[in-house]
């Protein structure tokens, strides 16, 4: 199912949003980056309405330069949910968009049904910390992400902006915040963690603590993945639509 482009006014910020299907609400917060398309969640429309907005300062959204810390883009996707009338959503995010979902979770868990985080972000692990991609040089930086480059190329929209890496620049310190970890305990809703085992961006070894944290904890490892598993691995997207349903 072909994804419309929305637009909502919020607080003053133009979100732009990607819509498509039909059933309970599924939310996908992405990551640092938004050059990966809507392609890889077409499946996940069969039995949900799935929004993927753009957060404030990336791709077409909006901005307000207010908005330095996760606990405001908590809030501002809580506000983003009333305003649309959704009161519980399925909660799908990826990287730092699984950091947002995490603390979304934690803080207003009455509001998520399930959740799914992929190679969350935020966590810092002593020698298995997350790639600083300013370190990285420019043809190196699509190895760090997937290990099917052609893959993730054939439905990439273009490279990516700066615009992106300044909004993800201003947010980092807040993402790196690990007290947020304190209230992980409080996700008591039915949670997957997912992983590729080839991730060279947010390592496989930080799921450990992430396990620790989040009472009951479903792991699914993915073999021979590298970070943008849902864009590389339909049998993944399909596993976690498998367990929304």
């Amino acid at each position: 199912m072909t994804f419309q482009t929305d637009t909502v006014s919020l607080r003053g910020i133009n979100v732009v949003m990607k819509t498509a299907g039909s059933g309970p609400p599924l939310l996908y917060l992405h990551g640092a980056g938004t050059t990966s398309g809507t392609h890889f969640a077409e499946p996940w429309t069969q039995h949900h309405r799935v929004l993927i907005p753009y957060h404030p300062g990336w791709a077409e959204s909006g901005d307000d330069l207010t908005l330095t810390t996760t606990h405001d883009y908590v809030m501002h996707y809580l506000e983003l949910i009333d305003q649309l009338g959704i009161p519980e959503v399925d909660l799908v995010g990826m990287s730092m968009g699984g950091r947002l979902a995490a603390q979304f979770t934690a803080e207003h868990k009455r509001r998520v049904r399930k959740l799914v985080l992929i190679a969350p972000a935020g966590l810092d692990v002593p020698g298995y910390e997350l790639a600083d991609f300013s370190k990285i040089a420019p043809e190196d930086v699509l190895s760090h992400l997937t290990t099917n480059i052609p893959r993730i190329l054939e439905h990439s929209t273009g490279p990516g902006t700066l615009r992106d890496g300044t909004s993800f620049a201003r947010l980092l310190p807040s993402i790196m915040d690990t007290k947020f970890t304190r209230w992980l305990h409080r996700i008591t809703i039915p949670s997957m963690l997912v992983w590729g085992d080839q991730d060279r961006t947010t390592p496989i070894q930080q799921a450990d603590e992430w396990l620790k944290r989040i009472p009951g904890l479903k792991f699914h490892k993915v073999e021979g993945s590298g970070h943008l598993v849902l864009e590389e691995r339909p049998d993944v997207v399909e596993a976690v639509g498998a367990f929304l349903r």
